[in-house]
């Protein structure tokens, strides 16, 4: 563990003689619901939103109940690490919960681990990392008088609410740009955004004519040759895509690949260019669309659209799929797990300028999006700066200049 230099009264003094660790123990699935019946159930850190504990589970047999006023510190799993104030309740086998004695302020005791996390990190083992009950209870922390902890947390959080005041701030700037991201494409197909382009050049808007994906563009899909055949994957080195690519605007790359011969049974290759629109999914995926830069074929998820670039322009058309995403999921059809089918997609309608004026809009929605990206870049390294400013806050409490004798 690191020193620093602090007053006589400060202690190096080990978890196990600063208050009581409690090993976390997990109930029977069967007895846990998230109807709100029984003992509120913690198992992770992602119940944890960074204000409070969303009480989104419960069990009726708890095997590990613990007190208000603990320390929740996740012991295994991904989130190995994460520390979070804790509230009285049941524990699963991935947290531990620690109550500093009344000697000690919880609160100061709770920003000490953080500090020092790292510390008892560096014993994780395993292949899923995990920390054991005497990793946590054989940890030091430096602990002052009583009084000077509730000072420093008293420092501590009063520097750290003009920290997360920024945070707030930064994290409605990146809700504002995602708004303004759907307003310039909504700007953008119905007219607003090249309405000064038109009186320039002396078009009207009665030349935007109705139209569909299937006027405008051939519409195909794919299919997934038979994994149990090895002819068609063995050594494969054709892009075969599924519909989780359309989580970006384009693909560059494949993850999977399958051989000549799938092809030969006839698989569809799509050229570069294609765009590709999930068909399938009840989460957000379904109406997510992307354009493929190289040549690929795809799955029966997806419905792949070949533009006629001499009737539309494939940026405008995708443009116009992005900004028409919840439109094209109410166009599914089914019971649980509605889908579309390559009718439903050709059927999509969209008012489509001259080309000329498509051509216009692509370049100022571009430049609007850059623009909002270079934004998006700037508070994210802002939000970083300022997770830097919290530790180095830490840095200065837990070497005793937040408070002076």
């Amino acid at each position: 563990m690191t020193t620093m230099n602090h007053s006589e009264k400060w202690q190096n003094l080990k978890l196990d003689s600063v208050g009581v660790l409690f090993c976390g123990q997990s109930p029977s699935t069967k007895d846990v619901n998230s109807d709100g019946n029984g003992t509120t159930y913690i198992t992770g850190p992602e119940q944890w939103d960074g204000n409070k504990i969303h009480q989104n589970k419960w069990t009726t047999n708890p095997k590990r109940i613990v007190p208000d006023g603990c320390i929740f510190i996740t012991v295994k799993g991904s989130g190995v690490g994460k520390i979070f104030p804790g509230i009285a309740g049941a524990i699963g086998r991935d947290i531990y919960a620690f109550k500093p004695s009344e000697e000690h302020s919880a609160k100061y005791i709770e920003y000490a681990l953080k500090f020092t996390v790292q510390d008892i990190l560096k014993n994780a083992v395993g292949d899923i990392p995990g920390i054991s009950k005497g990793h946590i209870l054989g940890h030091e922390v430096l602990v002052p008088t009583l009084e000077q902890q509730k000072c420093i947390v008293a420092k501590i959080e009063e520097l750290f609410s003009h920290i997360d005041a920024g945070i707030e701030a930064l994290k409605k700037a990146k809700q504002l740009l995602k708004q303004y991201r759907q307003s310039v494409l909504k700007a953008a197909v119905n007219g607003e955004l090249t309405k000064e382009w038109r009186e320039k050049n002396s078009i009207s808007q009665e030349s935007w004519k109705d139209s569909t994906i299937g006027e405008i563009a051939s519409v195909k899909t794919g299919k997934t040759p038979k994994r149990s055949s090895a002819e068609f994957w063995e050594n494969g080195t054709i892009p075969w895509l599924t519909s989780s690519v359309t989580n970006e605007v384009f693909t560059h790359q494949a993850e999977q690949f399958v051989t000549q011969a799938a092809v030969d049974e006839g698989l569809k290759l799509f050229e570069p260019g294609t765009l590709l629109l999930a068909m399938y999914g009840e989460g957000k995926t379904r109406g997510q669309v992307t354009e493929i830069t190289f040549q690929a074929t795809c799955n029966q998820a997806c419905a792949a659209i070949i533009v006629d670039e001499n009737k539309a322009s494939r940026a405008f058309v995708r443009l116009h799929l992005h900004e028409n995403y919840e439109e094209t999921r109410k166009a599914a059809s089914g019971g649980n797990q509605p889908n579309l089918n390559l009718s439903k997609v050709r059927d999509i309608t969209l008012p489509l300028p001259i080309l000329a004026e498509q051509d216009e809009i692509v370049v100022r929605v571009e430049q609007e999006f850059e623009a909002i990206e270079r934004l998006e870049k700037d508070i994210e390294a802002q939000l970083l700066k300022t997770e830097k400013n919290k530790q180095s806050i830490l840095v200065s409490a837990f070497s005793g200049d937040l408070t002076h004798e």
